[in-house]
């Protein structure tokens, strides 16, 4: 065997035990919905009512920085934020489900992608227009004192 099929072999190998060897999640760790006890009466997947952030979570905006029917993406961070209800907040992921591109924007009660025109519902993230085959998956956060937090 010539050493150039022996390279390519090896990285090939190399490559297939490392993604084996992966939990297929994009290297975060998954965790369990939180408990009726530690969201608090009224909260919503992809919400908390608790108002005990992490103590490292960072604020994300002020509830007054999100207008109510729409929302806001925070591309950075890769989550958009929306306020479906007046007092009601919502997070999901800000990676569009068919492409893997970054939503642009919230408009019109939906979160939009710019890149095939996928566009997905602001109350729970189901798609409402395709491409996309998938809703954009919840994000927890929790709102306490006006801040709005990635849990």
């Amino acid at each position: 065997m010539n050493a150039r099929r022996r390279t390519v072999l090896t990285a090939g190998a190399a490559a297939l035990a490392t993604g084996c060897g992966s939990s297929g999640d994009g290297g975060e760790e998954s965790t369990p919905p939180p408990s009726a006890s530690e969201t608090g009466p009224g909260a919503t997947p992809g919400s908390s009512a608790s108002g005990t952030p992490a103590p490292d979570a960072e604020e994300l905006a002020r509830t007054s920085d999100i207008p109510v029917g729409g929302g806001t993406v925070f591309k950075e961070r890769k989550v958009v934020v929306t306020q479906p209800k007046a007092g009601e907040f919502k997070a999901f992921s800000a990676i569009c489900t068919h492409a893997g591109c970054t939503v642009s924007k919230v408009g019109d009660a939906t979160i939009d992608c710019a890149c095939h025109g996928s566009r997905f519902a602001i109350t729970d993230g189901a798609v409402e227009a395709g491409p996309a085959p998938r809703p954009l998956p919840a994000k927890q956060i929790t709102v306490s004192g006006g801040s709005i937090r990635l849990a």
